[in-house]
């Protein structure tokens, strides 16, 4: 008999309408307080639990619960009616005033909504292009307070698999705040930060190719200096791991080819190759095995290599990983085989 009087199941659309209508009553009862009576106070702290009540049941729709998988159809209703009416914006704005579980339920949320289709559409895709000023809110926020800073990139993690939010974020000055955040203090913010980083520039290949190609001197000069050189063990190992990774993207050909004609850059590599931890003279060995592969090696880098010669070659003796790596010591024999059959081209006098 009990089951008789079991409640409904509110519809989906229905919790985002009312959530949507109880952030923004919030925030006008926010601006109202100060004026108010003791009695609309205590009405005001009755919204916010029916905030996260919602919130959690917005949840349970998106990833099912102990009784039961999520439903598609809910699931659709729920992802149309959300960004129908512009829900995103407010309840990220909203995320100081909850609590940690709604919080990271919000997190949840948004993240799984960047997957969600209509049809064949990603609606979130389509939504952030037109309101990519929430992206400058989620970038911003990440710097801005630490105790929030993962549900940011905790959202941001997801949005920037759409190529659109890619683009703009590269295009951006909300890229040069990523040199900053891969170096933040709070380890798990920067592990989620330099996830972040390496989607933008790895992700989506024409798009990455197109700005590196475009702002090759700013973002090498900064990441460079930034990142390799200044560095924490964290940030030069990250880094060198990712570089190697963008520069052997065969869609990067034309930068790598750049990159490796620099005798600046080769410089940064040897002094990589000679930092006291194995793991970034690793990382740095499959950058500069590209400097000595480059078929049309300036003289000045040449003239490096053959002077250093000595020093790389012991250096490279020694080198090896912890687990046994044929193509390593295959890829290790030809650069100390062409390192050391470099000549130095005689000039007139």
């Amino acid at each position: 008999m009990k089951g008789l009087f079991r409640n409904k199941p509110r519809p989906p659309g229905e919790i985002v309408r009312q959530t949507r209508d109880l952030i923004a009553l919030s925030e006008t009862t926010d601006y109202e307080e100060q004026t108010t009576t003791n009695t609309k106070h205590s009405k005001r702290l009755g919204i916010f639990p029916e905030i996260c009540r919602n919130i959690r049941d917005l949840k349970s729709i998106l990833y099912g619960n102990s009784e039961a998988e999520p439903v598609a159809e809910a699931c659709l209703s729920l992802t149309q009616e959300f960004f129908r009416e512009d829900t995103l914006r407010p309840l990220i704005k909203s995320l100081p005033k909850l609590d940690l579980e709604a919080r990271k339920d919000a997190t949840q949320i948004v993240a799984n909504l960047q997957k969600q289709q209509v049809g064949s559409r990603l609606v979130a895709s389509e939504y952030l292009e037109s309101n990519l000023d929430v992206i400058d809110t989620l970038v911003e926020g990440i710097g801005r307070d630490h105790h929030l800073a993962l549900h940011y990139t905790g959202m941001l993690k997801e949005c920037v698999r759409h190529q659109v939010v890619a683009k703009y974020i590269l295009e951006s000055k909300n890229l040069e705040r990523f040199f900053d955040y891969v170096q933040l203090p709070y380890f798990d913010v920067a592990t989620d930060a330099s996830k972040i980083f390496r989607e933008l520039l790895t992700r989506h290949k024409s798009t990455v190719s197109e700005y590196l190609s475009k702002n090759y001197e700013w973002f090498f000069a900064e990441y460079n200096t930034r990142l390799l050189e200044k560095g924490s063990y964290f940030t030069k190992r990250q880094a060198s791991k990712l570089l190697g990774d963008v520069l052997m993207d065969r869609s990067n050909s034309g930068v790598m080819v750049r990159y490796v004609s620099s005798l600046d850059h080769l410089r940064i590599m040897m002094n990589l190759l000679r930092e006291p931890t194995k793991n970034i003279q690793l990382e740095a060995f499959h950058i500069f095995k590209l400097f000595v592969a480059n078929e049309r090696k300036p003289e000045d880098i040449v003239a490096i290599l053959v002077a250093n010669r000595n020093k790389i070659l012991r250096l490279f003796a020694d080198l090896k990983p912890e687990k046994e790596d044929e193509g390593f010591e295959a890829d290790k024999l030809l650069v100390v085989s062409e390192i050391a059959s470099l000549t130095l081209k005689l000039t007139d006098p």
